[in-house]
This record gives C-alpha cells, structure tokens and sequence, in this order.
C-alpha cells in the first residue's frame, strides 16, 4: 500500500509578493450605492447647470418674443395699463444701467410661471408711472436672474420704465431690506419699488437668503390710475412664495415617470444593441426628460431666486 502525501504551502507563501489572493467581486448592494451616488451627483450638478445657464437661455428666448410682442403692441398703443390684466401678458419695459437691466420686459403677475419669463409686476398695485407705490418682482439667480444686482444701486441711479401711458424716469431713493422702515410717500406721490432675493458670504451669487428692495421716486408728472385692478394675490403671487399646487406636482411626477422609462429602456437596449446606438436614439429623449423635470422642479423654489 503506497502513501500520498499532500504538500501544504505555509499562510506566509501563500500570501507572498510573488503570488495573488484571489479577488473577491463586488457586492451587488456595493454596486447599488455605487450607482446612487453617482446618479444623485450627477442629478445635482444638472440641477445646478439648470438653474444659473440653461434657464437663462431659456428667459432671453422669452424676453425676445415679448419685447416684440410689447413693441407691437406700444406701436398701436395697446399696451394694457388699468383693470384686469390676464398674467403673462406684457405691461412695461425697464431699463437700469447701474442694475443691468435694458429693455427688460415686465409682464403681469408674480407668481414663479411669471417671473420665468420676466420681472413681475405685482397686480394689487399701480402701474409704473400711477400715483401710488408700484412694486416688480424680479428673480437674482435663475432663469436669467434680472434682478441679480439690485443691491449694487446707489442713491440717484436712474430708471427709466415705458408703459402704455409713456415713458417714465425714476431716480432711486434707498435701498432698504426686510425690517427696514418703509419711506413715507407724499399725497399724490408716484414711486416704484423693484424687490429680490439676495446672499453674502460664502452663499454669494448663488443661494439667496433675504429679500433686497429698491426705492425709486418719479421724476415728474403721473398719470391717471384707472383702477379696476385685483384686491389681492393668490398665495402664489407673493413675495418668497412657491407654486406647489397640484398640476405642477403632477406636470413633475409625469416628467419623472418619463425620465426613469427612458432610463430603464436605454439600459435594457445597450445590452441588445450597442452602446453608441442607445446614446445617438436615447440621448435626446432623457436630455429632454431632464429639462422637462428641471423646468417643473423650478417652481418649487421661492419665485424671486
């Protein structure tokens, strides 16, 4: 009867320099959280992109159409400047140079559907121009941000606004911000007020943490308020507010089902087809999912970012 003998290697050669323990694979929860970190990083530099570049390419393609909407409408002095005014439809252009503001198109309403496409004018109050205070909201970041620098104007700017009852020069009297004493205004007296959001320290041009007003005093003669406007708001329409209702966070869950369909199909197809075939066909599809998804996360945020 012969013997066998097993030779065994010692832990210290198993594990020498000249020889590879075996790799053990990935766990599939590793995998998991992996790939959610990943999508949630990917989903919040988007995001970001969204709001402070595409969103302001898609507020100069708007302000294009309506400043050509308002000069048509300036040319056969239809401008709408007393009663009740539909939201969206163009009142006024403003100009500020210390402000960057030329030839911005201020539309009717406050809400944040309105200020995507423009500064807002607030509907309980006067047109510019009217006796009385006249108040425009205005976003500081997103979709153009064209109230971004209301707090860099000083004493004495000049602002010009165009109605349809003319044209209007204002000279700004302060700026003040929340829990500031609210100037008197003299019988009679015609002021515009232009209201944003505002940041400093390290949040500085890119979150906006309290409310920025400027106060300016007409330059001469006013002209006569026709009345007929709204005695109040929706909640929607004030300052810092968010349009939560349900159609929008229906319109979000629609683009989000949208978004994970075409995600899930692009996945399911790279295994069959090819990579470069899925990204040229499902590219666009989840580019569009993503934009549709933003624009209507947008109005979650307070309307004057």
């Amino acid at each position: 009867m012969s013997l066998t003998y097993v030779r065994r290697e010692s832990p210290a050669a198993a594990t020498s320099p000249g020889r590879r323990a075996p790799q053990r694979p990935l766990s599939t929860l590793r995998w998991v959280f992996t790939g959610a970190w990943l999508t949630v990083g990917l989903l919040t530099i988007w995001a970001a992109c969204y709001l402070v570049f595409v969103s302001g390419i898609q507020h100069a393609r708007t302000q294009h159409q309506l400043y050509a909407t308002f000069r048509a409408q300036a040319a056969q002095t239809f401008v709408p400047f007393g009663g009740l005014i539909a939201p969206g439809t163009p009142v006024a252009m403003v100009s500020a140079a210390s402000a960057g503001l030329k030839d911005e198109i201020v539309v009717e309403g406050t809400s944040s559907q309105q200020l995507r496409e423009g500064p807002g004018h607030l509907r309980t109050t006067p047109m510019p121009g009217q006796p009385g205070v006249s108040v425009l909201y205005g976003r500081s970041v997103s979709f153009g941000g064209p109230f971004g620098d209301l707090s860099s104007m000083h004493i004495g700017d000049s602002i010009s606004v165009t109605t349809g009852q003319g044209v209007f020069a204002y000279s700004v009297s302060g700026v003040r911000h929340a829990g500031d004493l609210i100037p008197p205004l003299a019988a009679g007296g015609s002021r515009l007020t232009l209201v944003s959001s505002q940041s400093s320290g390290w949040r500085s041009g890119w979150a906006p943490e309290s409310v920025v007003y400027v106060d300016a005093t007409l330059n001469g003669q006013s002209q006569p308020d026709p009345g007929g406007r709204p005695r109040a708001v929706p909640p929607a329409e004030k300052l810092m507010a968010r349009q939560s209702d349900p159609l929008t966070l229906m319109t979000i869950l629609l683009w989000l089902q949208l978004l994970v369909v075409t995600a899930g199909l692009a996945a399911w197809a790279q295994a069959r087809w090819g990579r470069l075939q899925v990204w040229l066909v499902g590219g666009p599809a989840l580019l569009a999912g993503l934009w549709g998804l933003s624009d209507g996360a947008a109005a979650l945020l307070p309307n004057v970012f």
